[in-house]
């Protein structure tokens, strides 16, 4: 079953709309601008978790994020070798 829908009356540039419209394929230009706003909802949700993890325990270093990310690349770089081995 999918999900309830509403229609919506949106403005937008012109620009950005003929872009929308060229990219979003066949799934259409509805299905494409909510894919955006769910992005765009997902990205303000992280952003109010971060706000309340700094209110709590700080702002996190630039040191920290590159850890973090030199660590997700280590474990993307053992995740293709681990599928190499498998094939």
């Amino acid at each position: 079953m999918s999900e309830a829908t509403g229609k919506y009356s949106i403005t937008m540039p012109q620009d950005i709309a003929e872009a929308a419209r060229a990219r979003s394929g066949p799934s259409g230009l509805s299905a494409y601008v909510a894919a955006a706003v769910a992005r765009q909802v997902e990205r303000d949700n992280l952003n109010e978790l971060i706000a309340v993890g700094e209110a709590e325990h700080g702002p996190v270093t630039d040191e920290e994020i590159q850890a973090l990310r030199d660590e997700l690349h280590r474990a993307r770089q053992q995740q293709g070798r681990g599928r190499a081995d498998a094939a």
